[in-house]
């Protein structure tokens, strides 16, 4: 690994082991599921009912995403589960399987995780996925364009892109921080 390599990785590493991951420990099944707004968006069981602006949902297993294309204007509240649900493939999974071979990870066909523990169990496995493709990039694989895989971004180098994911991790799971302190809080 060279030393922008090390450094892309240890940016994210750095908060993944520092603060975001033990932030998550203790996380209970009531808390993931919780909704703190009218219309919150959320995993949901195959057969529930979402809130009035979702217009699809993603998911190919018994819990499926709210979802809606396109997203509304003003974007719903989205829960811990419907965030952990989104980095978990939207963020990570998708782009270590378009980059790195990881599993295939698909928002309408993931089966998103019904419980804590499994969308931890879940977020781990993205995680070390999408990690141990940027510990095995070099200075020349950083400059090559991300490709067909990323649409509009596909002429971007791969640099742009880890830190586009660092950011989005580093953003989404503070946003998990914030509704476990408000869950800790009471505001329910």
């Amino acid at each position: 690994m060279d030393a922008l390599t090390t450094d892309l990785w240890e940016q994210l590493d750095w908060h993944w082991q520092g603060q975001a991951r033990p932030r998550l420990d203790g996380l209970t099944d009531e808390e993931y599921l919780w909704e703190p707004a009218s219309g919150t968006w959320s995993a949901r069981p195959r057969d529930a009912a979402p809130p009035p602006s979702v217009t699809a949902r993603a998911g190919g297993g018994q819990w499926l995403l709210d979802w809606a294309h396109p997203e509304p204007e003003p974007a719903p509240v989205t829960s811990i589960a419907w965030r952990l649900g989104h980095v978990v493939v939207g963020v990570l999974g998708a782009r270590a399987h378009s980059h790195f071979g990881g599993p295939t990870a698909d928002i309408l066909t993931w089966d998103y995780a019904g419980t804590a523990a499994g969308a931890l169990d879940q977020l781990d496995a993205a995680y070390a996925a999408w990690s141990a493709g940027v510990r095995g990039l070099d200075a020349e694989a950083l400059q090559r364009p991300v490709g067909p895989a990323e649409g509009p971004w596909a002429a971007a180098p791969m640099l742009t892109l880890v830190l586009h994911i660092n950011r989005e991790v580093i953003h989404h799971l503070a946003e998990v921080a914030l509704l476990r302190d408000l869950w800790a809080n009471g505001v329910r």
